[in-house]
Formats: C-alpha cells, structure tokens, sequence
C-alpha cells in the first residue's frame, strides 16, 4: 500500500477505537436515563447539566479506585481476563461496513476492512469473547465467580448454534461471506423479508450472547453476586461494562447489516455517502434502544429455563428454518 492507503487506515482505526472507547460511555448515560423513566425513579440527574457528566464521573471514579486482586487468585490470569473480552469485541468492529464507498479521489469503503469470510470473522471474535468470561470466573478464587463463568459458557456456547443457523440462512440467499456483498444483495429486497424467522433467531441469540436482561444469568445479583467479574475493581473492573455495551452497539450493527439492508435507504443524490451513514445509524440505534427496553420490562428467566429454551425449541426453529432456506434458494435458482 501507499501512503495514502496507510493513511486511510490509521484514520479508519482511529474512529473505530473512538467509537468503541466512547459509545459506551453515552449509551450507559441513555440506559441509566431511560431506565430511571420508565421505572418511575429519579436517574442520574446531579453530576453535570441534568446529570449529562455522571458516566464521566464513575469513570473518574474507577480509575483512581484501587486495583485489588483475591487472596488465592491466578494473577496472570485475572489480570488478561478482561483484555479477552475488550479485544474480540474492539477487533469484530473491523469488519462492520457503516456506509457505501465514497469518491474522494479515490473510492474509499467506510470499513475498515472488507474480508470474503467477514461474517465468520464475527462470529470468531464473539466466540473468543467468552474466554475472557472463563478466565475472570477461574482466577478469581470465588465460587460465585465460577459459577458465573461456567454459566456464561454454556450460554454462549448454546446460542451460538442458533446464532450460526440464522446466519447460514442469510447466507444461502445472500451467496457470500462477505458483509458488504450481503448488503449489496438487498437492494431489491431486505432480507429481513424472507427470513423473518432467521432475523428474530439472530436477535435473541445476540441479546443472550451480549448477557443482557432476560439472559444475564451469569451476572445475576440476586443468586451470585455479580457473577464472573465480582472480584474485579477499578479500571478492570470498567473494562467489562466497556466491553457489554461495545458488543450491544456491535450485535445492533450486525443485525442492520444482515437484515435491514445496511446503509440501503432513500438517498439523496450525490450524497450518498453521508445518507448512507444516517440511514445504517437510524436502523442501529433503533435496535440498541430495544436493548435498553427489554432491561427495564422483562424479568430474568431461571438458569434451566434458559437452556430448554435453546435446545428445546430454538434449536427445531433454527434446522427447519435453514433447511426451508435452502430449498427456497435451490427452487428460485
């Protein structure tokens, strides 16, 4: 590569780290807020205008809070067990297409990279995800941290599959790996139409592999504590709410990505580009808003309601629906 093609990376990786390092920090304000509405309590509402500097100031708060490490405890271990989590999720970014390319100069993909095995790279870097679970559970010398870990595990191990079968549904129609080649093949159509069943499959494997609320058994206060990162403190311990809320903004882009028509809508002319952004930012904050509503509606569900409900009956969904994929495909090719 050139120098401008070495300059047009460092930037595109400058704006990813941004965006992960500062999108969580808003959305916990958002989430804090809206929970606080519709739970009829007062949020955050001291720390700055209306309390705009209160994510600013827990994190202030963290940093200068000191490191602690259990009695007992892996030190090597506990300490890499947080980069496990905050690295997948910071990589999976990399393949993410916000936008069409745009002409200056020279075309330039709003990605940062355009990989033929894009969506299997996703699901890599969320698999390893879980790694930093196990690894904080372990160390930590704490058998509710344990417990968290071995049940984050099988939890992520579990929606996985499901995740994969709707992605494989997607992939049949759209004929490619490839994120942006997914959503160059739903400009007639959105694939969120033919596979309705595919698309609800991903969006509840994804909120149970981000451990969000009714799945966030591994994290659950009222059974363990907080579950595999109970003994974490200080800027450690900030690293997993980091890497959560990266991965609920992730999940959210995917989702748009593979069903929504990515950065696909009304465009204004020669403009395209900026048009494009709006339209990928509008569909993906309507799905991280969904996040945020199912944590203030829906309660936590038992541990082996949990599992049954993958195995027992995603699971059946998630085989008849690839299968009725494929011989759609076959039936229109």
């Amino acid at each position: 590569m050139d120098g401008w093609e070495w300059l047009i990376v460092a930037i595109k990786c400058v704006v990813i780290l941004l965006i992960f390092l500062g999108a969580p920090l808003i959305l916990v304000l958002v989430e804090r807020w809206t929970l606080g509405r519709l739970q009829s309590r007062i949020g955050p509402n001291r720390v700055g205008w209306s309390g705009t500097l209160q994510t600013a100031a827990d994190g202030l708060k963290l940093g200068i809070k000191e490191d602690l490490i259990p009695r007992g405890a892996d030190k090597l271990v506990f300490w890499f067990g947080p980069v496990f989590l905050v690295v997948p999720a910071l990589a999976a970014w990399a393949i993410v297409p916000v936008g069409p390319k745009v002409g200056l100069g020279r075309d330039i993909g709003l990605w940062a990279v355009d990989l033929n095995v894009g969506i299997l790279f996703f699901l890599a870097m969320g698999s390893l995800g879980v790694y930093g679970v196990v690894m904080s559970g372990w160390s930590s010398n704490s058998k509710y941290a344990h417990f968290g870990a071995l049940r984050a595990s099988a939890q992520v191990i579990s929606y996985e599959l499901i995740m994969g079968l709707a992605v494989l549904a997607v992939i049949l129609y759209a004929g490619s790996l490839s994120l942006i080649d997914i959503v160059e093949q739903q400009r007639g159509l959105w694939f969120i139409v033919p596979q309705f069943v595919g698309f609800l499959l991903f969006v509840i494997a994804g909120v149970a592999e981000t451990n969000r609320v009714p799945f966030d058994l591994p994290e659950a206060e009222s059974e363990i504590v907080a579950g595999f990162h109970v003994e974490y403190s200080g800027m450690r311990f900030a690293m997993f709410f980091i890497a959560e809320y990266a991965n609920i903004i992730l999940i959210s882009a995917i989702i748009t990505t593979l069903y929504l028509g990515g950065w696909l809508g009304w465009t204004i002319p020669g403009m395209e580009g900026l048009t494009g952004i709006v339209w990928f930012a509008l569909k993906t904050v309507a799905f991280i808003a969904m996040f945020l509503l199912l944590r203030a509606a829906l309660p936590r569900l038992r541990y082996d309601q949990l599992m049954s409900f993958c195995w027992k009956f995603l699971m059946p969904i998630g085989i008849i629906n690839v299968l009725l994929a494929a011989g759609l495909r076959m039936a229109w090719s």
